[in-house]
């Protein structure tokens, strides 16, 4: 079941799949006000009830876990790292926990972290142009997800160091201000 609190802001290159816990707890009203929708689902037909009524139109299923990368530890490492860094898309970005767990980071109005830890039956929805990370936990390293789409995926990660604001992340800040 899903755990959101604040990030310890503790986190190195070497630690950040572990809980990082600050032991202040985080809302889902706090995750709403940032237009972040959170829901636990218990079947594939509720899914596809929420995928309906939210347009989404496509799907897949993605594995993370050591296996995924031959058991190559530097390329699951890097590939986390990549995950870990901070970035917005310009698309809803939907995750539906089959299996497994992960944590997503994602910043709240005074740029501090909400870490959500999401396992079997979350569903996470992070709207278009809000900064956030993830991770595997430390624990399983492993999780299973059905992303969803409305129309065809939109991948590219637009990173924070960039500097870069498209419409997406102007047309986002605008509404968690207004």
């Amino acid at each position: 079941m899903v755990q959101f609190y604040y990030h310890d802001n503790k986190d190195t290159p070497e630690n950040f799949t572990e809980d990082h816990n600050s032991g202040i707890e985080a809302t889902v009203e706090e995750l709403k006000a940032l237009g972040v929708y959170y829901k636990y689902v218990e079947t594939i037909e509720e899914l596809n009830e929420i995928a309906k009524e939210r347009n989404y139109k496509n799907r897949d299923v993605v594995k993370l876990n050591l296996a995924a990368f031959k058991n190559d530890l530097n390329a699951y490492n890097a590939k986390m790292a990549q995950f870990y860094k901070e970035h917005y898309h310009e698309d809803e970005e939907i995750r539906y926990i089959v299996d497994g767990e992960g944590y997503f980071d994602v910043r709240n109005k005074g740029d501090k972290w909400i870490r959500a830890k999401l396992s079997r039956h979350d569903l996470l929805i992070l709207p278009a142009g809000i900064y956030h990370r993830f991770t595997l936990s430390n624990d399983l390293k492993e999780v299973e997800a059905i992303r969803l789409f409305k129309d065809e995926p939109k991948w590219e990660a637009i990173n924070r160091d960039t500097g870069k604001n498209t419409e997406a992340r102007e047309s986002y800040v605008k509404a968690i201000t207004a």
